[in-house]
């Protein structure tokens, strides 16, 4: 089995930035793509960003150019560096995690976090 615990969320003021942390445990060598997913009230979940462990990053044309996805193939872990945030980003964020990075641009990777609000708003 796999563990993800994400950390990093909060309040934040329109325009400012928050970064966003998934540590995965357990059988590490099931995963190859991780991601982010987000999720707003009264909407559905998707996609924020995704990458492979040695792959080209995916984004939503929403975040392109605000947010950054990496990894740190070492600790295990994937970030979200998120700037020039807007009341429209607020969500819950799930990490998500898979052997396919397809299978988490696509929201259905076996491994999920429990979640982190981010709230943008002044």
């Amino acid at each position: 089995q796999v563990q993800l615990v994400e950390s990093g969320g909060g309040l934040v003021q329109p325009g400012g930035s928050l970064r966003l942390s998934c540590a995965a445990s357990g059988n590490i060598s099931r995963i190859n793509g991780m991601g982010w997913h987000r999720q707003a009230p009264g909407k559905q979940r998707e996609l924020v960003a995704a990458m492979s462990s040695g792959g080209t990053p995916n984004y939503a044309a929403s975040v392109k150019g605000r947010f950054t996805i990496s990894r740190d193939n070492a600790k295990n872990t994937v970030y979200l560096q998120m700037n020039s945030l807007k009341p429209e980003d607020t969500a819950v964020y799930y990490c998500n995690a898979d052997r396919s990075v397809w299978a988490v641009v696509a929201g259905t990777g076996n491994y999920w976090g429990q979640g982190t609000q981010v709230t943008v708003s002044s």
